[in-house]
């Protein structure tokens, strides 16, 4: 029996993942609680499984007494003296237990409480390994579609991508193997919930650990992103290492790397933008791909706002379709910014001088008398 039950348990280890000393453990609770259910829930029976052989020894826990009072817990000072000659009042004792006394209806519970204490504690397993896995990207393959949710496997653990958080437009088909960004991992009644998402701006980051082994290494930073998903990213880079263009890196050899990352975003264009301290400088390069001519800003503490001149073939560029251009250089920068064509600064500017005229001349006569 001891061989066999080794034999299981080694079994049970290797398909769940679990080490032969939490199996043991948790046989030893399953089993003890069919004894305990098999011997009218006697609170001293206990029982013990050896973790090399898998013998399993049952036994009853008496307190030595002068006197019993109560058989069913104490033992007599003369009947345990047999088991142990040295014995003292006051001290335990542990008498065997025959197995075959546990019956049909004890083992099916053993067997349940087994089965419910190994899920349980595969549980556990998915949940730390998962939740220590938050913040990176994983892959697996989708197995379903259902409510609003894709059930992605990753092998053990299946995870939920809801549809909200793919890609615009985007279509998965069972079998299709998909990268996503590991948003969160709950733990309920019913086990794991694993949560990815597509849409999640880290994504993009993640994909660039990925495939930039200069961002891997930490050599090159990333500052910031903003990402409008299936549209348009601006990514924000820095480098430790002066020798090492931060962009070149994200770029790779013919755009190797991030065409890469275009591609497992279905196209999404994407904006690289060398990181400065000058907020001024910042701006410019965040408005690619449109080149502006000056940056004003107006920094009050409470408010962070600029004022961008561009020339007029590039105000439509620098704004962007339905204003997604501006919108991710506002979000990456941190500043609120306004924008002019060059005709619309000098029209402005015009007549400002002519209105600071205007107010002169109101003064001259003011001043005549």
């Amino acid at each position: 029996m001891a061989k066999e039950l080794c034999f299981v348990i080694d079994q049970i280890g290797r398909e769940k993942g679990i080490s032969r000393e939490t199996l043991v453990k948790l046989l030893e609770a399953a089993l003890l609680s069919a004894a305990r259910k098999r011997f009218l829930n006697k609170p001293n029976i206990n029982l013990r499984i050896d973790l090399k052989t898998c013998d399993i020894n049952v036994f009853e826990v008496k307190t030595v007494v002068e006197t019993v009072v109560s058989p069913n817990e104490e033992i007599s000072i003369a009947e345990a003296s047999v088991i142990s000659p040295d014995i003292a009042a006051g001290s335990t004792v542990e008498l065997p237990v025959l197995l075959q006394d546990f019956g049909r209806i004890a083992a099916q519970t053993a067997k349940q409480v087994l089965f419910q204490k190994v899920r349980e504690a595969e549980r556990d397993i998915i949940f730390e390994d998962y939740k220590d896995k938050m913040g990176q990207i994983i892959s697996g393959a989708v197995i379903r579609k259902e409510k609003g949710f894709y059930f992605i496997t990753l092998g053990k653990a299946e995870a939920l991508l809801p549809q909200k958080d793919t890609l615009p437009g985007e279509t998965l088909k069972r079998g299709d193997i998909v990268k996503a960004f590991l948003a969160d991992v709950k733990q309920t009644v019913k086990g794991p919930v694993i949560i990815l998402s597509r849409t999640d701006p880290r994504f993009i980051a993640g994909l660039f650990r990925m495939e930039v082994p200069e961002i891997h290494d930490g050599i090159v930073i990333i500052k910031d992103i903003a990402r409008e998903p299936g549209e348009r990213t601006k990514i924000a880079v820095a480098s430790k290492d002066s020798s090492i263009d931060p962009v070149g890196a994200c770029v790779g050899m013919k755009g190797t790397r991030v065409q890469s990352i275009v591609r497992e975003v279905r196209g999404e264009r994407i904006d690289i933008i060398p990181w400065n301290e000058d907020p001024r400088i910042f701006i410019a390069r965040a408005l690619t791909p449109a080149s502006v001519d000056r940056v004003g800003i107006n920094d009050t503490g409470a408010e962070k706002s600029a004022m961008v001149i561009a020339d007029d073939q590039q105000l439509s560029l620098a704004i962007g379709k339905r204003g997604v251009n501006i919108k991710l250089a506002s979000k990456l920068t941190g500043w609120e910014i306004d924008i002019l064509s060059e005709s619309e600064y000098s029209k402005l500017k015009l007549e400002e001088a002519d209105k600071a005229f205007d107010d002169t001349l109101k003064q001259e006569p003011e001043k005549a008398k």
